[in-house]
C-alpha cells in the first residue's frame, strides 16, 4: 500500500528531522519552508492558524506545529512565545528567568495541526511533557532542549540520544495522537 503524502510546513531543520523519524513508514513526509504568519495566542491558536494558511498555500494535506515551554512559577509563560524569548536570551537566560523562584518546574508542549487541504478545518493533537527547568546541559543544538529535564529522567532533552528523546518528548506524544488519527482515516 502506498504511503499517504503529507507536507510538513516548517523552516526548522531539527523539527523536520524529528518529525521524519517519528512518521517514518507511516506517511511520505515532504517538507516546505513556506513563511507563515504567526499570530499571538496559545500553541493551539498558533498551530490552527498556521495550518489553515499552509493548506491554502500548499493546496493539499499539511501538518504544522507549534511548541511552547512553560514555567509553572510564571503561570505557563513564556509558553507559545518561547521562540522569541530564546532568540533574545538563549538557554542560559531562560534558566536565569527563574532565579527568584523556588518552583523550577515546567512543561514542554507541542501542538500538531493536520489539515486535509484548503477549505477543511484543521484537527489538533497535543502532547505535554512535565519536567524541570535546569541549568543548561548538553549540546546547544536544538532550541531550549539544554534546559528542559523531563520528569523521570536524569538527562535534559539535549543530553538524550535522538532515539531516547523520540520515545518520550512532547512532540512524540502529539505525533502518536496524529498517527492514530491518520490510521483511523484509511
Amino acid at each position: 500500500m502506498a504511503l499517504r503524502k503529507l507536507t510538513f510546513v516548517t523552516g526548522n531543520k531539527n523539527k523536520l528531522r524529528e518529525m521524519q523519524e517519528l512518521l517514518h513508514g507511516i506517511v511520505d513526509l515532504q517538507s516546505s519552508a513556506v513563511d507563515l504568519e504567526e499570530i499571538q495566542g496559545s500553541t493551539r491558536d498558533v498551530a490552527m492558524a498556521k495550518c489553515r494558511q499552509a493548506a491554502a498555500i500548499v493546496g493539499g494535506p499539511v501538518i504544522t506545529e507549534d511548541v511552547g515551554l512553560g514555567f509553572n512559577a510564571m503561570n505557563g509563560l513564556p509558553g507559545a512565545y518561547i521562540k522569541w524569548f530564546l532568540k533574545e536570551l538563549q538557554p542560559e537566560g531562560l534558566y536565569r528567568m527563574l532565579a527568584g523562584f523556588e518552583d523550577k518546574s515546567g512543561f514542554a508542549i507541542c501542538t500538531v495541526a493536520y489539515c486535509k487541504g484548503p477549505g477543511h478545518e484543521p484537527v489538533l493533537f497535543e502532547g505535554i511533557h512535565h519536567g524541570a527547568i535546569v541549568a543548561p546541559r548538553g549540546p546547544p543544538v536544538f532550541g531550549w532542549n539544554p534546559i528542559f529535564q523531563p520528569s523521570g529522567s536524569a538527562e535534559t532533552y539535549a543530553e538524550m540520544s535522538d532515539e531516547a528523546k523520540n520515545t518520550c518528548s512532547h512532540r512524540f506524544l502529539a505525533v502518536e495522537k496524529l498517527k492514530a488519527f491518520l490510521a483511523s482515516q484509511q
